[in-house]
């Protein structure tokens, strides 16, 4: 069994970000820049984008944090996001989510300049990705391509199951999985909550990707031998013998899937670091996508 170490690659990763970054300065170019819009305190959501502005410093780009009251109207806020795409020195931006219950969150993302929508989430992306067409895929998800792609998985004529079908995961993950190209080209079963005989599905997956939030969901009898799999779950569960009272949990039975699996991500350390490593690859195709834009422009 091999753990897939999403930190070492997402770290990996990075120091490639910042070798181009280092590229684009010598060059006397415009510097990457990422911004981020959080609305309220949530905790979760504050460690999140706190991460990505580190994340930023470290590979050397621009980045910009904007907190807005919890008590923001949704009007206040599409003004915010109009502001953001108007601003040419902001190449990317991200609407931490959850966003509060006065706001529509669908028009909140629709309001992203599909450009600047480095977190993939907006339809126009989304279309084009389930079309094969150049865009922003969702952070996540390209992680867990980039994962299967530095860890040279095969996926070709295997067959990937998705538990879970979120916009955020699940959904472009079937999509991703079933197109062509490495990684890709698997035959695609996607389940959820209204599965009946999931474990008859799941035990003949060669490859489970998980994204359901029920921590310990996937046991070792739901798979078969040698099976790939990858745990995008991450759950506070409460523990009185831990430090901080909780011990994080995925989706997987991890002491007992593992001695069945071929490959296995940990919770932490999994596709967790992945996601902000992708967030800064799209960032940095945005850039290039810009800077492509503007001398286009210039040659009229």
């Amino acid at each position: 069994m091999t753990i897939l170490d999403g930190k070492k690659t997402s770290n990996d990763i990075k120091d490639e970000i910042a070798a181009e970054v280092e590229k684009i300065k010598k060059r006397g170019e415009k510097i990457p820049h990422l911004a981020a819009i959080i609305v309220g305190n949530d905790g979760a959501s504050l460690t999140y984008v706190n991460a990505k502005v580190k994340s930023c410093e470290r590979v050397g780009f621009k980045s910009s944090l904007y907190r807005l009251p919890n008590t923001i109207s949704e009007l206040e806020l599409l003004d915010k996001i109009e502001e953001l795409n108007e601003n040419d020195d902001i190449d990317g931006f991200i609407v931490q989510l959850p966003l509060p219950p006065q706001i529509d969150t669908q028009k909140v993302l629709n309001a992203v300049d599909p450009d600047k929508d480095v977190d993939g989430f907006h339809p126009t992306n989304f279309g084009k990705m389930a079309l094969d067409m150049t865009s922003f895929i969702p952070a996540t998800p390209f992680g867990i391509l980039e994962l299967l792609e530095r860890y040279d998985i095969p996926t070709k004529g295997k067959h990937t199951v998705v538990i879970g079908r979120s916009y955020i995961v699940g959904r472009p993950m079937s999509i991703l999985m079933g197109r062509s190209g490495f990684p890709g080209n698997s035959t695609v079963t996607l389940t959820h909550e209204f599965t009946k005989n999931i474990t008859q599905i799941t035990s003949q997956a060669d490859i489970i990707i998980i994204a359901v939030g029920i921590p310990d969901f996937l046991k070792a009898e739901m798979i078969k031998d040698d099976a790939v799999i990858i745990d995008v779950g991450i759950t506070r569960v409460p523990n009185e013998e831990a430090k901080k009272g909780y011990v994080l949990k995925g989706d997987v039975d991890f002491e007992n899937v593992s001695k069945r699996a071929s490959y296995i991500t940990p919770v932490p350390g999994g596709v967790g670091p992945m996601t902000v490593s992708m967030l800064l690859k799209n960032t940095l195709l945005a850039t290039e996508r810009h800077k492509k834009r503007n001398s286009e422009k210039n040659r009229k």
